[in-house]
Protein backbone atom coordinates (compact mmCIF):
# COMPACT_ATOMS: atom_id res chain seq x y z
CA UNK A 1 0.00 0.00 0.00
CA UNK A 2 2.75 2.29 0.66
CA UNK A 3 4.54 1.75 -2.52
CA UNK A 4 1.48 2.79 -4.08
CA UNK A 5 1.19 5.65 -2.40
CA UNK A 6 4.95 6.68 -2.96
CA UNK A 7 4.18 6.09 -6.65
CA UNK A 8 0.94 7.87 -7.15
CA UNK A 9 2.70 11.13 -5.30
CA UNK A 10 6.25 10.85 -7.72
CA UNK A 11 3.36 10.67 -10.44
CA UNK A 12 1.54 13.90 -9.34
CA UNK A 13 5.38 15.96 -9.08
CA UNK A 14 6.48 14.91 -12.53
CA UNK A 15 3.02 16.09 -13.69
CA UNK A 16 3.17 19.16 -12.13
CA UNK A 17 7.17 19.58 -13.21
CA UNK A 18 6.08 19.14 -17.12
CA UNK A 19 2.77 21.57 -16.79
CA UNK A 20 5.45 23.88 -15.22
CA UNK A 21 8.12 23.39 -18.03
CA UNK A 22 4.97 23.90 -20.68
CA UNK A 23 4.48 27.40 -19.37
CA UNK A 24 2.67 27.14 -15.59
CA UNK A 25 -0.73 27.47 -14.48
CA UNK A 26 -3.83 25.62 -15.34
CA UNK A 27 -4.59 26.58 -19.57
CA UNK A 28 -6.89 28.75 -20.27
CA UNK A 29 -9.34 27.43 -22.95
CA UNK A 30 -10.14 29.98 -25.87
CA UNK A 31 -13.80 30.95 -26.33
CA UNK A 32 -15.91 29.81 -28.17
CA UNK A 33 -15.51 32.32 -31.42
CA UNK A 34 -11.52 31.96 -31.14
CA UNK A 35 -11.45 27.66 -31.05
CA UNK A 36 -13.21 28.03 -34.00
CA UNK A 37 -11.01 30.45 -35.82
CA UNK A 38 -7.96 29.13 -34.62
CA UNK A 39 -8.82 25.30 -35.20
CA UNK A 40 -5.70 24.58 -37.56
CA UNK A 41 -6.95 23.02 -41.15
CA UNK A 42 -6.43 19.13 -41.90
CA UNK A 43 -2.40 19.05 -42.58
CA UNK A 44 -1.54 22.40 -42.03
CA UNK A 45 2.10 22.88 -41.37
CA UNK A 46 4.10 23.82 -38.46
CA UNK A 47 4.24 27.49 -36.97
CA UNK A 48 7.26 28.24 -38.47
CA UNK A 49 6.12 27.31 -42.13
CA UNK A 50 3.12 28.52 -42.23
CA UNK A 51 2.32 32.60 -43.02
CA UNK A 52 -0.87 33.70 -40.95
CA UNK A 53 -2.98 35.93 -42.47
CA UNK A 54 -5.31 37.57 -40.40
CA UNK A 55 -8.59 39.05 -41.18
CA UNK A 56 -11.76 41.07 -39.09
CA UNK A 57 -14.18 40.43 -41.69
CA UNK A 58 -17.73 40.59 -40.19
CA UNK A 59 -19.78 37.56 -39.96
CA UNK A 60 -22.52 39.45 -37.83
CA UNK A 61 -24.26 42.61 -37.91
CA UNK A 62 -25.21 44.71 -40.55
CA UNK A 63 -21.87 44.47 -42.60
CA UNK A 64 -22.12 40.97 -43.17
CA UNK A 65 -23.72 40.69 -46.40
CA UNK A 66 -20.33 42.16 -47.44
CA UNK A 67 -17.55 40.58 -45.54
CA UNK A 68 -18.82 37.41 -45.05
CA UNK A 69 -19.04 36.40 -49.02
CA UNK A 70 -15.39 38.14 -49.42
CA UNK A 71 -14.57 35.46 -46.96
CA UNK A 72 -15.19 32.46 -48.41
CA UNK A 73 -13.49 33.77 -51.46
CA UNK A 74 -10.24 34.97 -49.10
CA UNK A 75 -10.47 31.30 -48.09
CA UNK A 76 -10.40 29.57 -51.62
CA UNK A 77 -7.45 31.71 -52.47
CA UNK A 78 -5.94 30.14 -49.90
CA UNK A 79 -6.26 26.63 -50.46
CA UNK A 80 -5.84 27.03 -54.30
CA UNK A 81 -2.20 28.96 -53.36
CA UNK A 82 -1.08 26.41 -50.75
CA UNK A 83 -2.31 23.51 -53.08
CA UNK A 84 0.30 25.23 -55.92
CA UNK A 85 3.17 25.52 -53.04
CA UNK A 86 2.11 28.56 -50.73
CA UNK A 87 4.24 31.07 -50.56
CA UNK A 88 7.70 31.89 -50.23
CA UNK A 89 7.95 28.11 -49.30
CA UNK A 90 5.44 28.05 -46.65
CA UNK A 91 1.92 27.48 -46.63
CA UNK A 92 -0.71 29.96 -46.09
CA UNK A 93 -3.28 30.05 -42.64
CA UNK A 94 -5.99 32.31 -42.80
CA UNK A 95 -7.56 33.37 -39.51
CA UNK A 96 -10.94 35.50 -39.22
CA UNK A 97 -12.04 36.79 -35.94
CA UNK A 98 -16.13 38.23 -36.15
CA UNK A 99 -16.00 41.96 -36.25
CA UNK A 100 -19.47 41.92 -35.39
CA UNK A 101 -20.07 45.11 -37.18
CA UNK A 102 -18.63 47.10 -34.29
CA UNK A 103 -15.96 49.43 -35.06
CA UNK A 104 -14.41 48.78 -31.19
CA UNK A 105 -14.69 44.66 -31.89
CA UNK A 106 -13.00 45.14 -35.02
CA UNK A 107 -10.34 46.93 -33.64
CA UNK A 108 -9.91 44.44 -30.32
CA UNK A 109 -10.18 41.49 -32.87
CA UNK A 110 -7.13 43.47 -35.21
CA UNK A 111 -4.43 43.15 -31.90
CA UNK A 112 -5.65 39.41 -31.27
CA UNK A 113 -4.82 38.47 -34.90
CA UNK A 114 -1.32 40.76 -34.42
CA UNK A 115 -0.42 38.73 -31.08
CA UNK A 116 -1.23 35.35 -33.19
CA UNK A 117 1.22 36.32 -35.08
CA UNK A 118 -0.78 38.00 -38.81
CA UNK A 119 1.35 39.51 -41.20
CA UNK A 120 -0.97 41.30 -42.89
CA UNK A 121 -4.50 42.38 -41.82
CA UNK A 122 -7.76 41.97 -43.97
CA UNK A 123 -10.54 45.11 -42.80
CA UNK A 124 -14.28 45.10 -43.25
CA UNK A 125 -15.45 46.33 -46.47
CA UNK A 126 -16.32 50.04 -44.84
CA UNK A 127 -14.29 52.83 -43.64
CA UNK A 128 -16.26 53.07 -39.85
CA UNK A 129 -15.91 49.19 -39.34
CA UNK A 130 -12.65 48.88 -41.17
CA UNK A 131 -10.39 51.87 -40.19
CA UNK A 132 -9.95 50.56 -36.77
CA UNK A 133 -8.25 47.02 -38.10
CA UNK A 134 -6.21 49.15 -40.19
CA UNK A 135 -5.33 51.32 -37.35
CA UNK A 136 -3.82 48.12 -35.74
CA UNK A 137 -2.09 46.97 -38.50
CA UNK A 138 -0.31 50.41 -39.22
CA UNK A 139 1.01 50.49 -35.44
CA UNK A 140 2.44 47.20 -35.92
CA UNK A 141 3.87 48.24 -39.50
CA UNK A 142 2.20 45.59 -41.45
CA UNK A 143 -0.20 46.15 -44.55
CA UNK A 144 -4.11 46.50 -44.08
CA UNK A 145 -6.32 45.94 -46.98
CA UNK A 146 -10.07 46.40 -47.34
CA UNK A 147 -11.48 44.17 -50.02
CA UNK A 148 -14.53 47.13 -50.87
CA UNK A 149 -13.95 50.34 -48.25
CA UNK A 150 -14.75 52.60 -50.99
CA UNK A 151 -14.54 56.27 -48.71
CA UNK A 152 -11.69 58.63 -49.92
CA UNK A 153 -11.23 58.56 -45.92
CA UNK A 154 -9.87 54.97 -46.73
CA UNK A 155 -6.47 56.33 -47.26
CA UNK A 156 -3.06 55.87 -46.57
CA UNK A 157 -3.34 60.03 -45.68
CA UNK A 158 -5.72 59.01 -43.22
CA UNK A 159 -4.50 55.34 -41.75
CA UNK A 160 -0.61 55.03 -42.33
CA UNK A 161 1.71 54.21 -45.35
CA UNK A 162 1.04 50.76 -45.29
CA UNK A 163 -3.09 50.62 -45.71
CA UNK A 164 -4.97 49.93 -48.82
CA UNK A 165 -8.36 49.78 -50.09
CA UNK A 166 -8.91 47.76 -53.04
CA UNK A 167 -11.98 49.42 -53.95
CA UNK A 168 -12.60 52.35 -56.36
CA UNK A 169 -12.81 55.55 -54.09
CA UNK A 170 -16.76 56.94 -54.02
CA UNK A 171 -14.92 59.93 -56.19
CA UNK A 172 -15.02 57.08 -58.59
CA UNK A 173 -18.46 55.34 -57.92
CA UNK A 174 -20.61 58.61 -57.89
CA UNK A 175 -19.45 59.87 -60.78
CA UNK A 176 -20.25 56.55 -62.85
CA UNK A 177 -23.15 56.70 -62.05
CA UNK A 178 -23.77 60.39 -62.80
CA UNK A 179 -21.64 59.95 -66.63
CA UNK A 180 -23.79 56.82 -67.09
CA UNK A 181 -27.65 58.70 -66.19
CA UNK A 182 -26.80 61.66 -67.73
CA UNK A 183 -24.40 60.49 -71.08
CA UNK A 184 -26.39 56.82 -71.57
CA UNK A 185 -29.28 57.03 -70.00
CA UNK A 186 -29.91 60.79 -71.09
CA UNK A 187 -31.20 61.85 -67.60
CA UNK A 188 -31.13 65.13 -66.81
CA UNK A 189 -32.50 65.88 -63.27
CA UNK A 190 -32.31 63.68 -60.07
CA UNK A 191 -33.90 63.54 -56.54
CA UNK A 192 -31.07 62.43 -54.18
CA UNK A 193 -31.64 60.71 -50.86
CA UNK A 194 -28.84 60.52 -48.51
CA UNK A 195 -28.96 57.87 -45.32
CA UNK A 196 -27.20 59.79 -42.73
CA UNK A 197 -25.68 55.89 -41.55
CA UNK A 198 -21.79 56.09 -42.41
CA UNK A 199 -19.56 58.16 -44.55
CA UNK A 200 -19.83 55.17 -47.05
CA UNK A 201 -23.81 56.45 -47.80
CA UNK A 202 -22.44 60.13 -47.56
CA UNK A 203 -19.87 60.46 -49.18
CA UNK A 204 -21.26 58.87 -51.64
CA UNK A 205 -23.89 61.07 -52.46
CA UNK A 206 -21.46 64.08 -52.27
CA UNK A 207 -19.37 63.08 -54.85
CA UNK A 208 -22.36 61.46 -57.25
CA UNK A 209 -23.98 65.00 -56.60
CA UNK A 210 -20.55 67.06 -57.47
CA UNK A 211 -20.51 65.32 -60.81
CA UNK A 212 -23.97 65.50 -61.90
CA UNK A 213 -24.08 69.28 -61.42
CA UNK A 214 -20.30 69.30 -63.29
CA UNK A 215 -22.44 67.48 -66.07
CA UNK A 216 -25.07 70.12 -66.32
CA UNK A 217 -27.68 68.23 -64.46
CA UNK A 218 -30.02 69.51 -62.12
CA UNK A 219 -30.06 68.18 -58.11
CA UNK A 220 -34.08 68.82 -57.57
CA UNK A 221 -34.04 68.51 -53.76
CA UNK A 222 -31.61 66.62 -51.41
CA UNK A 223 -33.26 64.80 -48.48
CA UNK A 224 -32.00 62.37 -45.88
CA UNK A 225 -32.66 59.00 -44.35
CA UNK A 226 -31.54 57.71 -41.13
CA UNK A 227 -30.72 53.64 -40.79
CA UNK A 228 -32.80 51.79 -38.69
CA UNK A 229 -35.99 54.40 -39.20
CA UNK A 230 -37.66 52.35 -40.80
CA UNK A 231 -40.02 54.78 -41.82
CA UNK A 232 -39.87 56.33 -45.56
CA UNK A 233 -43.10 58.12 -45.12
CA UNK A 234 -42.06 62.01 -45.04
CA UNK A 235 -39.84 61.12 -47.71
CA UNK A 236 -42.17 59.74 -49.83
CA UNK A 237 -44.55 62.54 -48.78
CA UNK A 238 -41.86 65.19 -50.97
CA UNK A 239 -41.58 63.23 -53.23
CA UNK A 240 -45.13 63.06 -54.42
CA UNK A 241 -45.46 66.60 -53.90
CA UNK A 242 -42.58 67.39 -56.23
CA UNK A 243 -44.58 69.92 -59.00
CA UNK A 244 -42.01 68.60 -61.72
CA UNK A 245 -41.41 65.20 -61.53
CA UNK A 246 -37.29 64.12 -61.87
CA UNK A 247 -36.21 61.82 -64.07
CA UNK A 248 -34.56 59.56 -61.84
CA UNK A 249 -34.09 59.18 -57.93
CA UNK A 250 -30.07 58.42 -56.79
CA UNK A 251 -30.65 57.09 -53.39
CA UNK A 252 -27.37 56.03 -51.22
CA UNK A 253 -28.71 53.89 -48.88
CA UNK A 254 -27.54 50.27 -47.51
CA UNK A 255 -29.72 47.12 -46.09
CA UNK A 256 -31.83 46.19 -44.84
CA UNK A 257 -33.73 49.77 -45.02
CA UNK A 258 -32.51 49.63 -48.87
CA UNK A 259 -34.74 47.68 -49.83
CA UNK A 260 -37.56 49.11 -47.55
CA UNK A 261 -37.22 52.25 -48.97
CA UNK A 262 -37.70 50.71 -52.56
CA UNK A 263 -40.50 49.08 -52.07
CA UNK A 264 -42.30 52.03 -50.37
CA UNK A 265 -41.23 54.08 -52.96
CA UNK A 266 -43.20 51.31 -56.01
CA UNK A 267 -46.08 50.40 -53.41
CA UNK A 268 -46.76 54.56 -54.30
CA UNK A 269 -46.86 53.76 -57.80
CA UNK A 270 -43.82 55.39 -58.30
CA UNK A 271 -41.96 53.77 -61.25
CA UNK A 272 -38.70 56.49 -61.45
CA UNK A 273 -35.47 54.33 -62.28
CA UNK A 274 -33.53 54.59 -59.37
CA UNK A 275 -29.50 54.98 -59.15
CA UNK A 276 -27.41 53.94 -56.35
CA UNK A 277 -23.89 52.44 -55.34
CA UNK A 278 -22.15 48.86 -54.86
CA UNK A 279 -24.21 47.93 -51.52
CA UNK A 280 -27.28 47.62 -53.88
CA UNK A 281 -24.95 44.34 -55.14
CA UNK A 282 -26.93 42.13 -52.35
CA UNK A 283 -28.96 39.16 -53.05
CA UNK A 284 -30.87 39.89 -49.97
CA UNK A 285 -32.09 43.19 -51.74
CA UNK A 286 -32.74 41.62 -55.17
CA UNK A 287 -34.89 39.03 -52.80
CA UNK A 288 -36.67 42.09 -51.12
CA UNK A 289 -37.69 43.37 -54.02
CA UNK A 290 -38.65 40.42 -56.58
CA UNK A 291 -39.92 41.09 -59.91
CA UNK A 292 -42.58 43.19 -59.18
CA UNK A 293 -40.57 45.95 -57.22
CA UNK A 294 -37.06 45.05 -58.70
CA UNK A 295 -36.98 46.65 -61.87
CA UNK A 296 -35.54 50.12 -63.82
CA UNK A 297 -32.66 49.87 -60.65
CA UNK A 298 -29.13 50.87 -61.44
CA UNK A 299 -26.35 50.39 -59.72
CA UNK A 300 -22.60 50.89 -59.90
CA UNK A 301 -20.33 47.90 -58.52
CA UNK A 302 -16.89 45.98 -58.45
CA UNK A 303 -17.46 43.32 -60.94
CA UNK A 304 -19.53 40.28 -62.68
CA UNK A 305 -19.65 37.22 -61.81
CA UNK A 306 -19.71 35.09 -64.70
CA UNK A 307 -17.67 32.72 -66.70
CA UNK A 308 -17.86 34.22 -69.92
CA UNK A 309 -16.42 37.50 -68.03
CA UNK A 310 -12.97 35.96 -68.46
CA UNK A 311 -10.89 33.30 -68.58
CA UNK A 312 -10.14 33.88 -65.07
CA UNK A 313 -13.12 34.37 -63.31
CA UNK A 314 -14.10 31.22 -65.37
CA UNK A 315 -11.43 29.27 -63.37
CA UNK A 316 -12.11 31.02 -60.46
CA UNK A 317 -15.64 29.56 -60.48
CA UNK A 318 -14.58 26.10 -61.02
CA UNK A 319 -12.82 26.73 -57.93
CA UNK A 320 -15.83 27.93 -55.89
CA UNK A 321 -18.21 25.49 -56.92
CA UNK A 322 -15.54 22.46 -56.33
CA UNK A 323 -14.65 24.24 -52.44
CA UNK A 324 -18.27 24.74 -51.50
CA UNK A 325 -20.50 22.97 -54.08
CA UNK A 326 -22.69 25.97 -55.62
CA UNK A 327 -22.28 29.17 -57.74
CA UNK A 328 -21.63 31.99 -55.71
CA UNK A 329 -24.68 34.01 -54.04
CA UNK A 330 -22.88 37.08 -53.80
CA UNK A 331 -20.18 39.27 -56.15
CA UNK A 332 -18.34 40.37 -52.81
CA UNK A 333 -16.94 36.64 -53.07
CA UNK A 334 -14.32 37.97 -55.73
CA UNK A 335 -13.43 40.82 -53.44
CA UNK A 336 -12.19 38.36 -50.81
CA UNK A 337 -10.71 36.39 -53.95
CA UNK A 338 -8.26 39.36 -54.58
CA UNK A 339 -7.16 40.16 -51.71
CA UNK A 340 -5.59 37.50 -50.57
CA UNK A 341 -3.88 37.34 -54.02
CA UNK A 342 -2.73 40.84 -53.98
CA UNK A 343 -1.32 39.96 -50.23
CA UNK A 344 0.19 36.67 -51.05
CA UNK A 345 2.24 38.18 -54.39
CA UNK A 346 2.73 41.27 -53.13
CA UNK A 347 5.08 38.62 -50.63
CA UNK A 348 6.69 37.02 -53.85
CA UNK A 349 7.88 40.21 -54.93
CA UNK A 350 8.96 41.71 -51.78
CA UNK A 351 10.74 38.27 -51.20
CA UNK A 352 9.20 38.89 -47.46
CA UNK A 353 6.26 39.48 -44.93
CA UNK A 354 7.96 42.77 -44.20
CA UNK A 355 5.29 45.34 -44.09
CA UNK A 356 6.88 48.26 -45.62
CA UNK A 357 8.31 46.38 -48.51
CA UNK A 358 5.16 44.39 -48.84
CA UNK A 359 3.05 48.17 -49.00
CA UNK A 360 6.02 49.25 -51.98
CA UNK A 361 5.29 46.14 -53.72
CA UNK A 362 1.68 46.97 -53.85
CA UNK A 363 2.26 50.46 -54.81
CA UNK A 364 4.57 49.47 -57.67
CA UNK A 365 2.74 46.69 -59.19
CA UNK A 366 -0.76 47.06 -61.82
CA UNK A 367 -2.74 44.43 -60.78
CA UNK A 368 -5.04 42.50 -63.53
CA UNK A 369 -8.15 41.43 -60.80
CA UNK A 370 -11.38 39.52 -61.08
CA UNK A 371 -12.64 43.25 -59.85
CA UNK A 372 -11.22 44.61 -63.00
CA UNK A 373 -7.47 46.11 -63.34
CA UNK A 374 -6.43 48.18 -60.42
CA UNK A 375 -3.55 50.51 -59.62
CA UNK A 376 -2.87 52.71 -56.64
CA UNK A 377 -1.07 55.94 -56.24
CA UNK A 378 1.77 56.05 -53.69
CA UNK A 379 1.59 56.91 -50.07
CA UNK A 380 1.77 60.51 -50.12
CA UNK A 381 -1.39 60.59 -52.67
CA UNK A 382 -3.56 58.63 -50.15
CA UNK A 383 -3.15 54.68 -52.00
CA UNK A 384 -5.98 56.46 -54.09
CA UNK A 385 -7.17 53.17 -56.62
CA UNK A 386 -7.57 53.99 -60.09
CA UNK A 387 -10.26 51.70 -61.05
CA UNK A 388 -13.09 51.08 -63.54
CA UNK A 389 -16.82 50.89 -62.59
CA UNK A 390 -18.76 47.65 -63.21
CA UNK A 391 -22.37 48.80 -64.31
CA UNK A 392 -25.48 46.65 -63.45
CA UNK A 393 -29.27 46.77 -64.30
CA UNK A 394 -31.85 44.98 -62.12
CA UNK A 395 -35.00 44.10 -64.33
CA UNK A 396 -37.84 42.05 -62.10
CA UNK A 397 -35.32 41.07 -59.34
CA UNK A 398 -32.29 39.94 -61.66
CA UNK A 399 -29.14 42.14 -62.37
CA UNK A 400 -27.86 41.66 -65.53
CA UNK A 401 -24.52 43.12 -66.58
CA UNK A 402 -24.37 46.57 -68.67
CA UNK A 403 -20.50 46.88 -68.75
CA UNK A 404 -17.27 48.88 -67.65
CA UNK A 405 -17.48 52.34 -66.86
CA UNK A 406 -14.91 54.84 -66.18
CA UNK A 407 -15.98 58.08 -65.43
CA UNK A 408 -13.96 61.14 -67.71
CA UNK A 409 -14.08 63.15 -64.91
CA UNK A 410 -13.07 62.40 -61.25
CA UNK A 411 -14.17 64.90 -58.64
CA UNK A 412 -11.32 65.42 -56.49
CA UNK A 413 -11.45 63.61 -52.60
Amino acid sequence: MKKRFWSFVVSILVLSLLLTACGGGAATPAAPQEAATQAPQQGAASAEDTIIIGAALCLTGIQAPLDEPALRGAQLAVDVINEKGGVLGKKVQLINLDGKSDPVTVGNVAVQLIQQGAKAIITPSDFDFGSPASREAQKAGLVGISPAASSPLFSSTVLGDKQFTMSMWNTTMGAAAAEYAYNVLGYRSVYVVTDTFIDYTKSLSRYFIVAFKNLGGEVMFEDTYTQGAQDFSAQLARIQALEKKPDFLYISSYMPDLGMIIRTIREAGIDLPIVGGDSYDDPGLFEALGAEYGSNIYFTTHSWVSPDTSPDMKQFLEYYKAKYGSDPDAMWVVTGWDVVNILTKAMEIAGSTDGAAMAKAMEDTEWNLLTGKLDWSDAASGHETNKESAIVILTEGKPSFWGWYRPAVIPPP
